[in-house]
């Protein structure tokens, strides 16, 4: 390596990296995890159908009333399973298929690849004898959408840092200074330490040469996702959602900072503690079914359940394309229940899907309450990148 006009010799320098968040699961066999990473088109199709078929409020398959529904009414039949399961489970293009469903011999032929992919599913055993998904689909789904998400936001740099003034080991790369016993290795500044030497005049360096990063502290943080799983979150919509809140976990829990999960509709439907064991929060995030209305007051009554009460930084982020649907009074009642969380500490953001006039007036008076910020979504393709944008904000 030179340096100016000296050469230092490095004779041997070796990269420990940490991992954590590490996927840990209970019935999907490593053979599928090497599939996934050696982008097995097979593997992650079936990953996909049954991620599609989630998101469209299915939990089973039935081969023959799939093929009644397509043949009979395609139009009706793309409102029930969507264009991406449609193609993944019949193996055509929807619009070849929509043409050409008058043909007997092609329905001959659709009803076959139908009931084939099934077949195929059961054999791998993600479906269980009575065609509803088993433990092992979910997982093989959990994962094509982790590695989905992450080639999606890695590559554009969307993972980026959360910094707060508290201290902390976790802490980011700053000023550095000189290593003493006990720091570790990975926090050597290498190319410092060599700037160092040779404005010393030394031709390699040794312990007194070497410097490390001071590290600026990110306190612990707990955020919890509240995910709208109403009816017209159905399809896209969840999927998009899902996949941002799979990429808020990943990174928060990288930081030691603890996620849990709101699953929400015409009331709480799921709910997961703030916790650092990703594999759970990606199962549980993939299995989400949309279905009923919005009760956005018994979702911010379990926030306030679930945060812990010391001085902490707790923050909750409220997805959702309606506001609010249920009780006698809901926008009153969600507006109380906003200005208790706030009280206890909690602040509140907001990410709201098309809302129309009056679901974004009452969101802005919500995130008013909570000291949060609201985000109008209207491409579903940013959902991720906001999500993530707000995680960087709280401290």
């Amino acid at each position: 390596m030179i340096y100016g006009s000296q050469r230092l010799e490095i004779k041997e320098f070796s990269k420990a990296e940490e991992l954590s968040g590490k996927l840990a699961f209970q019935q999907l066999e490593d053979k599928f995890m090497h599939s996934v990473l050696e982008n097995d088109k097979k593997v992650i199709d079936s990953g996909k159908l049954i991620s599609d078929a989630i998101n469209q409020g299915m939990s089973s398959f039935s081969p023959d009333l799939m093929f009644e529904q397509l043949v009979k009414n395609y139009t009706i039949a793309k409102q029930l399973f969507g264009e991406s399961l449609i193609r993944l489970v019949s193996g055509y293009e929807p619009d070849y298929i929509r043409k050409n469903t008058g043909i007997p011999e092609f329905q001959k032929e659709l009803k076959e690849k139908i009931q084939q992919k099934i077949g195929e599913l059961k054999e791998e055993g993600f479906l269980l004898k009575d065609n509803s998904l088993s433990e092992k689909g979910i997982e093989l789904a959990s994962l094509v959408l982790y590695f989905e998400e992450l080639d999606k936001i890695v590559p554009k740099g969307l993972i980026g840092d959360k910094i707060s003034k508290k201290t902390f080991v976790y802490g980011e790369k700053e000023s550095s200074r000189l290593y003493k016993k006990g720091d570790r290795y990975r926090d050597i500044a290498l190319k410092k330490s060599v700037k160092l030497a040779i404005r010393r005049g030394h031709a390699d360096f040794g312990d007194k040469d070497l410097q490390v990063y001071e590290k600026q502290g990110k306190g612990q943080t707990y955020i919890v996702y509240a995910l709208d799983a109403s009816g017209s979150m159905k399809g896209r919509k969840i999927d998009a959602c899902k996949k941002a809140g799979i990429a808020l976990a990943y990174k928060a829990i990288n930081e030691k900072d603890k996620v849990g999960l709101i699953v929400f509709g015409s009331e709480v439907k799921e709910f997961i503690e703030p916790t650092l064991d990703f594999t759970h929060l990606l199962k549980e995030i993939t299995r989400i079914k949309a279905s009923k209305e919005t009760d956005i007051v018994s979702t911010l009554q379990k926030a306030i359940e679930m945060f812990p009460s010391e001085k902490i930084t707790k923050h909750l982020i409220l997805i959702t394309d309606a506001l609010p649907t249920k009780g006698d009074e809901p926008e009153k009642s969600t507006l109380e229940e906003a200005s208790i969380a706030r009280s206890k500490g909690i602040t509140i953001s907001l990410v709201g899907i098309n809302l129309d006039e009056k679901g974004k007036r009452l969101a802005e008076k919500i995130v008013e309450l909570g000291e949060g910020r609201l985000y109008v979504v209207r491409n579903l393709e940013n959902v991720d990148q906001i999500v993530l944008e707000d995680y960087y904000g709280v401290f």
